[in-house]
């Protein structure tokens, strides 16, 4: 598996996933409804964030943004969101993708990670966090809602780096 930098061919790839992701509601905190367009511009990062892919081959395995979390007095603080199409769940593929971030935030010079929601029912998620170092620093209560009407948590994460 190759991990790169995001290119304008590889959109079609990763607006398939993003819209697998999106649409199935459960991990995310995006409208299910989101236009390709709008997802575009809401997952392709302009510097100083990135946006990868990556790659079996020429075949978008998943993708990931990464950058500040907060502009301005919070801007040596990194975060990053992850999309893994459900064809390469299991293959170690998210694992990579957050190595590589939290790698690309430190060679940046960013002094610590967040992820700002990660809904407590994607527990694959949250465990591998965990695995890499992240804690839980904080649970939203009932803040996400699943495609079923249950409400879950939605935790703060964090390490530094």
């Amino acid at each position: 598996m190759l991990i790169r930098e995001f290119t304008d061919a590889d959109w079609p790839q990763v607006w398939s996933i993003v819209r697998e992701v999106v649409v199935a509601a459960d991990t995310f905190v995006y409208d299910p409804g989101l236009t390709e367009e709008s997802a575009r511009a809401m997952w392709v990062e302009a510097p100083p964030g990135v946006t990868v892919v990556a790659l079996d081959g020429d075949r978008v395995l998943g993708t990931a943004k990464i950058g500040p979390n907060k502009p301005g007095p919070g801007a040596h603080v990194a975060t990053a969101s992850f999309m893994v199409s459900a064809a390469a769940r299991g293959r170690g593929v998210g694992r990579a993708m957050v190595e590589y971030a939290l790698d690309w935030a430190r060679r940046q010079g960013y002094a610590a990670m967040q992820f700002n929601a990660v809904a407590e029912s994607n527990t694959w998620a949250v465990e591998l966090y965990r695995r890499l170092g992240f804690t839980v620093i904080g649970t939203v209560p009932e803040a996400f809602a699943l495609p079923d009407g249950k409400r879950v948590g939605l935790h703060i994460m964090h390490r530094f780096l």
